[in-house]
């Protein structure tokens, strides 16, 4: 039977509890594959498995919850050993850097940032900063709306300007919310969105770094911060190399 993994921990930490469940329908009882100073929490995997909700959710309430007893290295959702075999020679051959890994990271979760601009909020910002935008939109409007070419022009000042607060604002959410963590990787851009960043954060420092993000929302009342988290660290997880059938950490 495929074994599903779902992080690693140290072998000295607690087993997860009698009736544990993760990932399938019926839910698979999770348990533990040690090898060493170093043991994986698994499941036997459902013989198809899909990114459905309820699985992303129960794979990270495993983590979740060992987290909470120490240290974990988190998979990504999907990760697979052909049996329990393979998983335990994984950790005998990564024991170095696992280890370290959990030194690391021991304490600290992750918090995910994402930030958009709310449309009138930032058009209001961009007049407000740009002298020549509000001349142009006055004249235009005393001249009825002003020719075809004069509102070409207003929108494309109208929209560089705008430009440039979603390069400076970017800018300034890392700067603002990296004074309460301890390490931060930049996520992949999308559409929507002019910042993605992960924060790594002490738990002890989790309600400084809340608090800073509020002093980000008063300060930038243009901006739409979304905040997920305390999350497992999956963003700051640096696989080592990989063997042909070996579980990946990371997200």
């Amino acid at each position: 039977m495929t074994t599903y993994i779902y992080g690693i921990v140290r072998s000295s930490h607690p087993s997860p509890p009698v009736g544990a469940s993760g990932i399938g329908d019926p839910a698979r009882p999770v348990r533990m594959v040690t090898a060493g100073q170093l043991s994986a929490l698994v499941s036997e995997a459902p013989e198809r498995l899909r990114p459905r909700r309820d699985d992303l959710l129960a794979h990270q309430n495993v983590l979740s919850e060992a987290g909470e007893a120490g240290p974990v290295l988190p998979m990504r959702f999907g990760s697979t050993a052909p049996d329990d075999k393979t998983v335990a020679v994984v950790l005998e051959e990564r024991a170095d850097h696992y280890t370290e890994r959990l030194a690391a990271l021991e304490g600290k979760v992750e918090f995910n940032v994402k930030a958009a601009h709310d449309e009138e909020g930032v058009l209001r910002r961009v007049m407000s900063d740009n002298p020549e935008l509000r001349t142009l939109t006055e004249a235009n409007r005393l001249a009825a709306g002003g020719t075809y070419e004069q509102r070409l022009r207003l929108g494309e000042l109208v929209v560089q300007a705008v430009q440039g607060r979603e390069t400076s604002d970017a800018v300034a959410v890392q700067r603002q919310l990296e004074r309460a963590a301890d390490e931060v990787s930049l996520g992949p851009q999308s559409a929507g969105w002019l910042a993605n960043v992960s924060f790594l954060v002490s738990r002890d420092a989790a309600a400084e770094f809340i608090a800073s993000v509020e002093r980000l929302r008063y300060d930038h009342p243009h901006l739409d911060l979304r905040v997920n988290g305390p999350l497992p660290p999956y963003s700051f997880v640096e696989p080592g190399p990989a063997p042909h059938a070996a579980p990946t950490a990371g997200h």
